[in-house]
């Protein structure tokens, strides 16, 4: 079983949170968030502790609550905070985070020679399917015209950082990321791929944040079985596809 701390509560956070905890292979240990907490606090009736963000110590934190694997749904910023430590005690991390600044990414690749690190913006498998496809389907029609389009919830203002991702993958500009912010839409990605006579779109729906969870948790069980590095998440769908055509 996988001793995992959970960084970040949020919206998404908590939907991981309830994944993991009933994932029999999972322990989920702890849940650090960026609001103040008073000692002693626990997630509702479960018993898991709940710490503060705001000056913790992970070492004495780390020391007294230790885990295997820490999973970051917070701010690009935590990972200077923890990252001495996870290279220290070779804990793996999933990272969520969609914002890292080149310096961060930076950062987290050279953890990669001491442990094993995951970082991806978007972490459900749905997704990560979608842009190997779109990928796939670029290289075979590079003549096709592309757009991307992104739809979330109101509040969330800037470009998503899944379109981002895949924009950069099919070595396209900002310019081809349409956005809209509409109601509540948890988060919809789609690739239009315009041919002559011919449209393909490959689109994909995040309908509840619980999907992100399912990600972290396919991803921490492979990142389990790899070796010291660092990893994107088409990286262990990569590894699987192989596995699977090695089998046929």
């Amino acid at each position: 079983m996988i001793r995992i701390g959970l960084i970040g509560y949020g919206k998404a956070g908590s939907a991981v949170a309830q994944v993991l905890r009933e994932d029999p292979r999972f322990d989920l240990s702890w849940v650090a968030r960026r609001t103040a907490c008073v000692a002693g606090q626990t997630l509702g009736a479960s018993g898991i502790p709940l710490v503060g963000l705001e000056g913790i110590d992970f070492s004495d934190w780390l020391d007294t609550h230790p885990v295997d694997a820490l999973v970051d749904f917070s701010v690009p910023q935590s990972l200077l905070e923890y990252g001495e430590e996870l290279k220290r005690r070779e804990l793996m991390l999933v990272s969520a985070i969609s914002a890292y600044s080149e310096a961060q990414l930076d950062y987290a690749r050279s953890l990669g020679e001491y442990t094993r690190i995951l970082c991806s913006p978007n972490i459900t498998l749905g997704i990560n399917f979608l842009i190997m496809a779109a990928k796939l389907l670029r290289n075979i029609a590079p003549f096709a015209d592309v757009e991307i389009l992104e739809q979330h919830f109101k509040e969330k203002p800037e470009i998503s950082g899944t379109a981002k991702k895949i924009a950069e993958s099919l070595e396209l500009g900002s310019e081809k990321i349409t956005s809209l912010r509409l109601g509540g839409i948890v988060g919809h990605h789609e690739v239009i791929f315009g041919f002559p006579y011919q449209t393909v779109r490959l689109t994909h729906d995040s309908i509840k944040r619980e999907a992100f969870g399912t990600g972290a948790a396919f991803a921490l069980s492979e990142l389990a079985l790899c070796d010291r590095g660092f990893y994107t998440f088409e990286d262990l769908l990569m590894k699987k596809l192989k596995e699977q055509l090695a089998a046929n």
